[in-house]
């Protein structure tokens, strides 16, 4: 009898596997490196392009554009209300950003946050309070929705800036403030004895009814703009002081003006959060708080900065620790679902049945090398990043995937999650953010079918400008070397790039998926790229 190839074999096997599953059909790719985005808009967007890249986010610094940030008088004469009343050399690196990412088809979301011109900022920071710390102190929503005006009109689809003839693409993805349960972007976090009454949550509710105000009255409402809040850190401290980090829980349930029993705050304790003190001011709460309720989502930042992702963390003093047990205040991925019921729960107490999407905005892995003091080697965190967006397609409240930083910042710089080396080399997160792939169980019985998910990033954007549909390559290496075979191809209807298939496979050795760029295109690379490897074992 003709021995079939292992190529024959598991190709017969592909075609009684499972229909790819329907998780996840809307998932973004939200990606974040400011400082390469402004230095070199093409570029780096063609870049984010090639990896399949769906929406970047950008952080639009107010004192980057408002005028005199330095100064604590406030310019006279001054329309913050109106665009041109900024300087031009302020918008320039957004308008670059909006224009290259409307050539590649590529979303953006503007989150427009501090620091504040200190003309903007409240008295009593401390004399020590310099830098960021100084330009968050407390923030002055009145303020702040003047600026938020001036970018929704900039931005709104009809603005044509200075002399030029054209407009400029419309932002319509939106998320106010960056991580206000932090010291570093809202101060003080704490009031009263100890710092122990929470603070930032109402200097917060005060910069999000005014952005929300503005946005909306420049033509930018959740009927036709994706408006988010939150945008928290996932973890914080028991004793967050004045500019260090407080639990995201725990900053929720302020910002919602209810006690750790999720009783409505009255009395004293109302009045020192700025809430409600009686219950006639609680039935008022929704209709002044709007954004509270009917945004478009909720923002997360996820981050288990050098754990798995499936990992619990806690506190340890005032360290963070891995492991059980869970903080029940804490928001990273795998409290995810915990902060869904926060939200939900939180809304219920005002009658509303706002069903939050959680959104991840910014998430990463830190990488030893290059940090010096903390993180995983380059190859864990590819096979984290990859696993953890497994755990984030399976999760039907998140509704993206986020990366920070594409290339890492230059010694001594220690926030190393980038996709690159500060040189310009990849790391092994580069092949694995671009084609995903995770195996939950590699060790399988022969004849047993083990779940391959993963998925071709670049494939909408091929599809986008070729017009053909897309498929991606199962390709198999028997025992861990030789040469790769292509043992299934797989449609790739998920318009996000993503397939879900079950295999078994005959023997033990490695997976892997391939995928070649669509000769000719002038908007993508080129050539064949591959998915990291996997090491599955058959007994």
């Amino acid at each position: 009898m003709r021995r079939l190839s292992l190529a024959a074999v598991v190709l017969g096997l592909a075609a009684l596997h499972a229909a790819p599953a329907t998780a996840s059909l809307t998932q973004e790719a939200i990606f974040q490196d400011d400082n390469q985005l402004k230095a070199n808009p093409t570029g780096t967007m063609q870049t984010l392009r090639d990896l399949g890249v769906n929406r970047v986010r950008v952080n639009v610094a107010w004192n980057a554009i408002a005028p005199a940030p330095l100064s604590t008088r406030r310019p006279s004469h001054f329309n913050a209300i109106d665009p041109a009343a900024y300087s031009a050399s302020g918008w320039a690196a957004y308008d670059a950003i909006v224009r290259a990412a409307a050539a590649d088809h590529v979303g953006v979301d503007f989150t427009v946050y501090g620091p504040a011109p200190l003309w903007a900022t409240g008295s009593g920071a401390p004399r020590s309070a310099t830098g960021y710390f100084r330009a968050d102190w407390e923030p002055s929503a009145k303020e702040f929705g003047y600026f938020v005006q001036a970018v929704g009109t900039r931005y709104n689809g009809s603005y044509k800036p200075g002399r030029s003839s054209t407009v400029l693409p419309r932002v319509d993805f939106w998320s106010i403030w960056n991580e206000p349960n932090y010291g570093y972007d809202i101060g003080p976090q704490g009031i009263g004895p100890n710092q122990s009454i929470p603070n930032s949550p109402h200097i917060y509710r005060n910069l999000l009814d005014a952005a929300w105000a503005s946005l909306n009255a420049t033509g930018h409402s959740t009927r036709s703009d994706r408006i988010l809040f939150g945008e928290v850190t996932p973890h914080g401290v028991n004793s967050w002081g004045v500019f260090s980090n407080m639990k995201p829980l725990i900053f929720l349930r302020s910002l919602y003006c209810v006690d750790p029993g999720y009783s409505e705050l009255r009395g004293s304790a109302a009045a020192a959060q700025g809430c409600p003190t009686t219950a006639a001011g609680s039935r008022s709460f929704r209709r002044q708080n709007p954004a509270l309720f009917s945004a478009s989502g909720f923002a997360d930042h996820p981050y288990e900065e050098a754990s798995a992702p499936n990992t619990a963390t806690h506190l340890c003093g005032n360290q963070l620790c891995v492991g059980a047990p869970s903080d029940p205040d804490f928001a990273d991925l795998p409290e995810v679902p915990r902060l869904a019921r926060t939200l939900d729960r939180l809304n219920s107490i005002y009658g509303s049945r706002t069903h939050f999407p959680i959104w991840s905005t910014e998430y990463g892995f830190r990488t030893r090398p290059p940090d010096p003091h903390l993180g995983v080697s380059q190859a864990t965190a590819a096979y984290y990043m990859n696993w953890a967006e497994y755990l984030t397609y399976r999760q039907p409240r998140l509704y993206s995937y986020s990366q920070y930083q594409l290339r890492d910042f230059p010694p001594p710089a220690y926030f190393d999650t980038g996709l690159l080396n500060s040189n310009g080399t990849p790391k092994p997160g580069f092949d694995a953010y671009r084609m995903p792939l995770f195996l939950p169980v590699t060790s399988a019985r022969a004849g047993h079918k083990i779940e391959i998910w993963g998925g071709v990033r670049p494939a909408g954007y091929a599809r986008l400008d070729t017009g053909k549909a897309q498929t991606a390559q199962i390709q198999f290496q028997t025992g861990g070397h030789g040469a790769w075979q292509t043992i299934d191809i797989v449609a790739i209807a998920n318009p996000k790039g993503y397939i879900d298939v079950r295999l078994a496979l005959p023997t033990s050795g490695s997976v892997r998926l391939a995928w070649a760029y669509p000769a000719g295109d002038p908007l993508l690379g080129g050539g064949a790229v591959y998915s990291r490897t996997v090491t599955v074992t058959v007994t």
